[in-house]
This record gives structure tokens, sequence and C-alpha cells, in this order.
């Protein structure tokens, strides 16, 4: 395993700063809510802060865990360390599914879990709640993109330091060449998985019915294990990816908590607008 720890020391170091300047932005934000006669114009001023504002507090949380939070920690790094020892096996496996699975579900699996599609739907929840002035799809879609984009950066920025070699490349999973260009030792953690799993467990908290949210959280998983199929992946990278996807937006979340007085499953007001999600629909509906 090669490891360029100079470079390294210049991330970590510039990581830190960057980690210590959110948590000062963060200390000086109030918590007083939009006017409910806001315009559209200010709502989406206002949004759009939070989104920025809910990136940087998910890269700030670390500092403000408690022993709940580390002991989750904790429980992710140990089974990340079952799943490594497992890795080669587990990809083999996948590889050779791979012809048996029909190509709709794999090409699914490839285009939800790309960037722009993803940013396509997250837009399109955000616009909506927007356009209807419903704060709880505002909300929805103020969490959607801010997840996809605190994950997504923190993946991207993991996988060039990283360095880790696919399966497909021919090496083996304890190869790691740190810094490099080649796509090919760009493999952890998987940002197929953690831009899906981000959007799945997001909209799954519109919902109380745990088959309704298990549902979500299935499709959710078959970008991440769509990448496994295509040798693209280590097990371990999907997994993490996932870990990764609902710490950034456990953590959104508590900080949009402060910022909007429409939280999740509440009554039902005399009409109300939510997201509906069923076999080949996908849509807002109003209840009354």
């Amino acid at each position: 395993m090669k490891f360029r720890t100079s470079h390294l020391k210049n991330i970590v170091f510039a990581t830190t700063l960057f980690c210590f300047g959110c948590i000062s932005f963060l200390q000086g934000q109030d918590t007083n809510f939009l006017s409910k006669d806001a315009t559209r114009w200010q709502m989406l001023k206002y949004d759009t802060g939070n989104m920025f504002k809910g990136i940087l507090f998910s890269y700030a949380r670390p500092f403000h865990w408690e022993k709940k939070q580390w002991m989750e920690f904790g429980g992710v790094a140990a089974t990340t360390s079952i799943l490594y020892i497992f890795d080669d096996q587990t990809s083999e496996y996948f590889v050779e599914q791979s012809d048996d699975i029909p190509d709709f579900i794999k090409d699914y699996g490839w285009y939800y879990g790309s960037p722009q599609n993803n940013y396509m739907l997250t837009a399109a929840v955000y616009l909506t709640g927007l356009g209807l002035k419903n704060e709880k799809l505002r909300r929805t879609g103020v969490l959607l993109i801010s997840s996809a984009s605190a994950a997504g950066l923190l993946q991207q920025m993991s996988k060039y330091a990283f360095g880790r070699a696919r399966p497909r490349s021919g090496d083996d999973k304890n190869t790691f060449y740190p810094f490099t260009s080649d796509k090919d030792y760009h493999s952890f953690p998987s940002g197929h998985a953690i831009l899906a799993f981000t959007n799945a467990y997001a909209i799954a908290k519109q919902f109380k019915n745990p088959w309704v949210k298990g549902g979500i959280y299935a499709v959710g998983l078959i970008p991440g294990v769509s990448r496994l199929w295509a040798g693209a992946h280590w097990l371990t990278d999907v997994g993490v990816g996932i870990a990764l996807s609902i710490a950034t937006v456990e953590a959104i979340d508590k900080f949009l908590d402060s910022k909007y007085e429409e939280k999740y499953n509440q009554k039902q007001k005399d009409v109300s607008w939510d997201l509906s999600i069923g076999p080949g629909q996908f849509g807002v509906v109003m209840r009354f």
C-alpha cells in the first residue's frame, strides 16, 4: 500500500480548520422561523441559506456527539471491520449474480444513483413545495438537497484521499493509491450508494408506516447493490456509504428543526400536501 503522508497532513489540517470555522459560524445562528406571509422569493432565500447552514452543521456535528453517537460510531466501525474480512468473497458473489439480474434493475441503479438525476428529483420536490408555499415539502427539499451535497462532497474527498482499488481494477481489497486521478482507485466509499440512500432515508421520514419506510429503503439500496454487481465497489464501500447517508440526514434534519415550524408526521391540517410514492408513481397529493 502506497501512502503520501505529506498530502494527507495538508488535507487533515485544512479539514480541521474548516470544521472549526463551521462551529464558529453556527454558534451565532438564530432560531427564528420565517414569517407565514413571506413571499416565494423570501422563502427561496431563506431555504437556500438553510441548505448551506445545514451542510456546515452536519460537518460540525461530530464535535458535539454524546455517548450514544460515539457508541453508534463504534458499532459502524466494528461492523465495517467484520465486512472487510469478507470483501473478496462478497465481491465475487455479487459479480457472479450480475448476469441473472434484469437489465432494467441495473439501469435503474445506475441512473438513479447518478448526481444529475439525483438533483433533478430533489430540485423537483423543493420547487413543488415552493410553488405551493408548503413548508413541509420545502423542508423536505432542503433536507434532500443539503444532505446529498454534504455527503456527496465527503465521498468525493474520501475517494481521492483513500485511493482504494475497485474490484474490477484487478488489484485486491488492500490496495490503496491515495491522491491518484485514476478512477479505478476511487472505490471508497460508493457515491451511488450515498446519493440514493440519502434520498430514500430523507423521503422515508415523511411516513410513519414501517412497511412503507422499509419499501423506500429497499428501493434506495438498489443503486448501491448495482455497483456490487458491476464490480465497481466492495461491500464495505457500500456499507460505509449508507452509514454516512444516515448520519448526514439525521444531522441536517436536527438543524432544520430549529428553522421550520412544520415537523414530519404532525396531525393533518384541514388541507395539506404530501409526497405520494407507490408502484410506478411519484407525486404530490392534496388531503382535505
